[in-house]
């Protein structure tokens, strides 16, 4: 299939679209269930009608990159607005992050709403398709994308190990607080969290920019030498990045808001009372952590792109 031709997909994304919208419009006359979310609502920063505003631009914009080419200054706008609508969804859906722990995890004690977990899966997937759209869209159009790298560049490694940077602060707060002061339940699954929480602060941004994040490494029997499949990198690397920044940008927002209103982004409750500083530094470390790795991300799908399709990738 022509990559540059509108497909079934972003077709799905305007069904999605409208029928979201629909459900939104529908708890907003009355209707809204009363629990969706670990902590209350199940979007965030767009919420009520502007999360139904949302779902309209999107179907329109989708409906319109779906048509014949419009004028060239609708053309030039269509990307930017769909780009600017597509992350406005993710925002919006950014405590699926808490869905997807706590449903992974559930020995965490995370309550699960399946409800509020569809609802906010439904946004953030329509924003992420609008995205996948608008970028097809440019290329459709005749505009160039960014080229393929031959070589990771410097700026790609910088990133990397700034998230590495941001991981390694989120701990050291959490040191200073001490470990056993966690909102999360303490059970069998919470070195399963603790693994998974270090090897995508770790592991995850480092296998972005190195060699052996796009070729097995020699010591891997069996497959020494041949090409790490695209998605089992890249897809977690765009995933949790997404899923940081969306969350933690929100709450980083939320707490400003809070704060200058003259109160406590965080008092204390559950029998559980943090200092704010910790705060302070853990989610803009978290914030921090998941924008490096988008940039790492993003550089690895350029330096990956032109091998792609292949089934073998060179060691040299």
């Amino acid at each position: 299939m022509d990559s540059t031709r509108p497909d079934r997909l972003t077709a799905f994304a305007l069904a999605l679209a409208l029928l979201y919208g629909a459900l939104r419009t529908y708890w907003q006359l009355g209707h809204m269930p009363e629990r969706l979310s670990p902590v209350g609502p199940d979007l965030v920063v767009f919420t009520g009608w502007w999360a139904v505003a949302l779902c309209a631009a999107a179907a329109l914009l989708l409906a319109a990159m779906l048509a014949a080419d419009p004028p060239r200054p609708v053309r030039a706008a269509l990307p930017v607005a769909s780009w600017a609508v597509g992350a406005a969804l993710i925002v919006a859906g950014a405590l699926l992050l808490l869905d997807v722990v706590g449903g992974v995890l559930p020995g965490l004690r995370i309550s699960f709403h399946p409800l509020g977990a569809l609802s906010k899966a439904a946004c953030v997937t329509t924003g992420a398709l609008l995205l996948r759209a608008a970028f097809r869209y440019r290329r459709r159009t005749g505009r160039h994308a960014l080229p393929a790298l031959a070589s990771t560049p410097r700026w790609a490694y910088a990133a990397a190990y700034t998230a590495v940077a941001g991981c390694a602060i989120r701990v050291a707060a959490q040191a200073v607080v001490g470990f056993g002061e966690t909102p999360l339940e303490d059970g069998w699954m919470m070195p399963v969290f603790e693994a998974g929480f270090l090897l995508g602060g770790t592991l995850l941004p480092l296998a972005l920019v190195h060699r052996w994040g796009r070729i097995w490494p020699r010591w891997v029997p069996g497959l020494a030498g041949r090409r790490v499949p695209r998605p089992l990198v890249l897809w977690p690397g765009a995933g949790v990045s997404a899923g940081l920044v969306a969350y933690f940008g929100a709450g980083l927002g939320q707490m400003v808001s809070e704060r200058l209103n003259g109160r406590n982004p965080f008092p204390p409750q559950d029998g559980l009372a943090l200092p704010e500083a910790f705060f302070w530094v853990s989610v803009p470390a978290y914030l921090v952590w998941g924008a490096g790795m988008a940039v790492a991300a993003i550089s690895y799908a350029l330096r990956t792109r032109d091998t792609a399709r292949e089934g073998h990738l060179s060691v040299s």
